[in-house]
């Protein structure tokens, strides 16, 4: 089991196949993607290799982010290879969304449990001003074909901020009130690239729990290889609502999630000073050696971020790795 010197377990693996993104969204790639290295992304039998060795370590769940990952023509390769991986219970996704409709199909066949998809209004204007494409409309239609067709479960992200979609939290409640899927709200964070932006627009979550709690909301248990959301329901909704607030007190006690970037960097943290080369690991079938390395490393994983202090460590962007 994967645990950390301060006795936290890590059952939740991100895994970043790409980093490159088509959406040009405000808070993370205003200016479109810019790449800066070679495209040199772990190919599927480093990936295969690399799940293998943290299922035999505990992890139960992989989520695959980019960048925006359904630019890898073999991502249903790569959701069947996680599917595939003795221990791994659930296999989900992090998506723009933006051809949904067509994607959806293939990854099902492939054996996808769980598809998250951005969304940070539900105005098709304020979509197209913050992501820079007019794909509302696509997105939602896939949304509703997800629903109909499968048992697939579906969350949709939206990243708050305060002159943008803050004031939407009664549009989207009336959204959820026949959908049954989770809506996370997540706070605007601080990277290397947004200052200005996320001094400008950052806004506390805090006002929509207590907004929530006086609605009739109540808290949800957490299973151990869940995201860092707190969750809520209401006896009167399908849908549910979840708050992700990394600048509230202690939320960095109950981590139980590894990333792992596109370019086989292990990074303990979002926000770590930088990412662990694990990639020379990678090359054999046999994954004993990466898995003792896994463990060796796991011990500088720091007992907090430092974002309250406006540390962003590596993280220039939250396409490089996925959030």
């Amino acid at each position: 089991m994967l645990t950390d010197t301060f006795g936290r377990r890590f059952y939740y693996l991100r895994l970043s196949i790409t980093d490159v993104c088509n959406f040009r969204c405000n808070y993370c790639l205003p200016d479109g993607y810019q790449c800066q290295h070679n495209r040199d992304f772990l190919s599927t039998d480093e990936i295969s290799r690399l799940m293998r060795a943290f299922a035999q370590l505990g992890t139960e769940k992989i989520r695959i982010t980019g960048g925006e990952p359904s630019l890898r023509k073999d991502l249903p390769d790569i959701i069947a290879a996680a599917k595939q991986t003795p221990g791994i219970k659930k296999v989900a996704i992090t998506t723009n969304g933006y051809k949904l409709p067509e994607h959806l199909p293939s990854w099902l066949d492939a054996g996808i449990d769980a598809i998250n998809i951005s969304i940070d209004s539900l105005d098709p204007r304020q979509f197209q001003s913050i992501t820079g494409h007019n794909k509302l409309d696509t997105i939602m239609r896939g949304i509703d074909q997800a629903l109909e067709t499968s048992d697939v479960t579906i969350k949709v992200n939206s990243v708050l901020m305060r002159q943008h979609n803050a004031g939407e939290l009664n549009q989207f409640l009336t959204w959820l009130k026949n959908k049954p899927v989770t809506l996370r709200f997540i706070e605007l964070m601080e990277t290397g690239d947004n200052k200005a932006f996320f001094n400008a627009q950052h806004v506390s979550a805090s006002n929509y729990k207590t907004e929530l709690m006086l609605g009739g909301w109540r808290p949800m248990i957490r299973e151990k290889s869940a995201g860092p959301a707190q969750e809520f329901y209401h006896p009167d909704y399908l849908g549910k609502v979840g708050l992700i607030m990394p600048y509230s007190k202690d939320f960095c006690s109950s981590c139980n999630r590894l990333r792992i970037s596109s370019l086989g960097k292990l990074h303990l943290c979002l926000f770590a000073e930088q990412g662990l080369d694990i990639r020379a690991f990678l090359q054999s079938d046999d994954v004993e050696p990466l898995k003792q390395q896994l463990v060796a490393l796991l011990g500088q994983k720091a007992e907090s971020h430092y974002l309250h202090e406006n540390l962003t460590g590596a993280t220039t962007q939250l396409a490089m790795l996925g959030g």
